[in-house]
């Protein structure tokens, strides 16, 4: 018998006040000290995943403005929504905290545009950061991310509801929630690993209950066969549950979805407390002698993102609420 831990945050918001509490002299960014306090929690799981609600698209993403904190996020005159990148720093400061796999469909993906979205890989790629939901070519996103821990192989999904109006030159760049092609990817992914975990970037913002869509895309991933579902980009937590299940193969197995995991770093959005909110949530893997791996367990850790001064200078840190 096999047993791991997975634990998955939500939205990495890498707002300008966020990267701005990372800022050092001389031009570095310094991210390790944002999530110092939840990294213990991320290096003792077994397989740790987050949302890199951002791109990496490096100094020159806004085609020749000066690389100043103002410019990693702006508004985008021609949609209207918000437009993010990040230094490169933050890369190595996530992995160093503990995480393993980051999910890349998220609404923010193409903020960079198809140049930056392929530069964000690189830079992921370069820190030994694993990552699914988009792709470079359509060879690469014809392969699926499969991780194995303790003899457990875990498979990884990744789709977003949209962009923000934000074109995509080729439709397998970013995987778009398509019940077709889930249940397919779904469909894949079991005759290769023991368990399926689906991040689902869906529901509506500032809404702390999930909505009907939601609900219902949940009972189709659990009727396919998905074991574990990750909700984001509601930027507020919103309840889980944990039941046992039959999909579609006969199997009967207890699985777990979280509708939304909330933020796990980000600076206040639309004056609303709960967005500095967010869950470590951490799930229990057992893998028995018969070769069947199921969810055994969960455990929902809130997080806050606080404001804490230190010689001098505010800086934002993510702070787990772990019960004493």
């Amino acid at each position: 018998m096999s047993t791991i831990t997975i634990a998955a945050v939500g939205d990495l918001l890498m707002k300008k006040a966020v990267i701005e509490s990372a800022r050092e002299g001389g031009g570095r960014y310094d991210f390790a000290p944002l999530f110092a306090k939840a990294a213990p929690l991320l290096r003792k799981a077994d397989i740790a995943i987050g949302n890199l609600e951002t791109t990496l698209s490096g100094p020159d993403w806004l085609q020749g403005e000066p690389d100043v904190p103002s410019s990693y996020d702006r508004i985008n005159k021609r949609t209207g929504y918000p437009q993010f990148s990040c230094p490169d720093a933050l890369a190595p400061a996530l992995k160093r905290s503990g995480f393993d796999v980051l999910t890349t469909a998220n609404n923010h993906c193409m903020d960079g545009g198809a140049q930056g979205l392929r530069r964000t890989l690189r830079v992921l790629d370069r820190n030994g950061l694993k990552h699914t939901g988009t792709y470079r070519s359509a060879a690469e996103s014809k392969r699926l991310l499969v991780t194995e821990a303790k003899g457990i192989k875990v498979g990884i999904l990744s789709y977003t509801y949209g962009t923000n109006k934000m074109p995509v030159a080729s439709s397998w760049m970013v995987n778009r929630i398509d019940r077709g092609k889930i249940v397919a990817d779904i469909a894949r992914l079991r005759k290769q690993t023991d368990l399926i975990v689906v991040c689902m970037h869906f529901g509506r913002e500032f809404v702390r209950t999930p909505n009907a869509r939601q609900k219902n895309l949940v009972e189709l991933l659990f009727n396919q066969g998905a074991d574990i579902v990750l909700g984001a980009h509601p930027h507020v937590v919103q309840p889980f549950i944990k039941r046992r299940t039959k999909d579609v193969y006969g199997q009967v197995k207890t699985r777990t979805a979280v509708y939304s995991l909330g933020n796990f770093i980000s600076s206040r959005l639309w004056r609303n407390d709960y967005t500095m909110r967010g869950l470590i949530f951490e799930v229990t893997v057992r893998k028995d002698r018969g070769g069947k791996a199921e969810v055994a367990g969960v455990r929902a850790i809130p997080t806050e993102t606080r404001r804490q001064r230190k010689n001098g200078r505010t800086r934002l840190v993510v702070v787990p609420q772990v019960p004493g």
